[in-house]
């Protein structure tokens, strides 16, 4: 058995699960509509450039969750689900991950999205195991904050680390599939890095170092 980690956005997803709840908030009228898309917008463009502040990037994607009650966001998430993440899922996504099932092998999800847009994306996907910035609760709400590491850059390195340990896992024999050079570090400690549908920093470096190339895009 060996582990075949899977990053989430632009990887088993054909879009970015992050921005598309920032979107639909703003659809939804649930946040002050012309500033949320500007920094949604910009904070995206900053992670495209490898410049993103994570925490500052949590902090503004937490937020409207302590505006409304957690029934009325987990009902929200749930429409957000159906509309906008089913669509993003291929038929290649679910091949792959198939492909690993019947292998016998241990999946994990490890993305720097929030938990509470990918915990039930990582269900919808029949992946049980997830690494992700877990949003703090205060009693049954909100606080804005998470608990822990941000799983971003190193920092899924570090996140990863944990979970082995907790686990009683190796790398031996892993894989981690991602679209993104924000995944280089962890990319660089498997023993089988696959690119999927990389962007050209990361393109640049899979050839360079004969990593394996794919895309998932129907």
């Amino acid at each position: 058995m060996a582990l075949a980690i899977f990053d989430l956005d632009h990887t088993l997803l054909n879009g970015d699960s992050d921005h598309a709840w920032g979107q639909y908030l703003v659809d939804r009228q649930l946040v002050a509509a012309e500033e949320h898309q500007r920094r949604n917008d910009e904070f995206y463009q900053q992670y495209q450039a490898g410049t993103l502040d994570i925490d500052a990037y949590l902090a503004f994607a937490l937020e409207p969750l302590t505006r409304y009650p957690r029934a009325v966001m987990e009902a929200e998430r749930e429409q957000f689900l159906q509309q906008r993440i089913l669509p993003m899922i291929s038929a290649k996504s679910r091949e792959l991950i198939a492909e690993h099932q019947q292998r016998g092998d241990r999946l994990l999800i490890i993305t720097a999205t929030n938990g509470f847009v990918t915990y039930p994306i990582a269900e919808m996907l029949g992946i049980a195991d997830i690494i992700a910035p877990q949003p703090e609760l205060a009693g049954n709400d909100y606080t804005g904050r998470i608990v822990g590491i941000p799983s971003f850059q190193q920092g899924k390195v570090t996140r990863l680390q944990q979970w082995l340990e907790q686990h009683q896992l190796t790398l031996k024999g892993s894989y981690f599939y991602s679209d993104s050079h924000n995944d280089l570090p962890l990319l660089r400690e498997v023993e089988h890095p696959v690119a999927v549908d990389p962007d050209p920093t990361l393109l640049q470096v899979a050839q360079q170092q004969g990593w394996k190339i794919i895309s998932l895009r129907d």
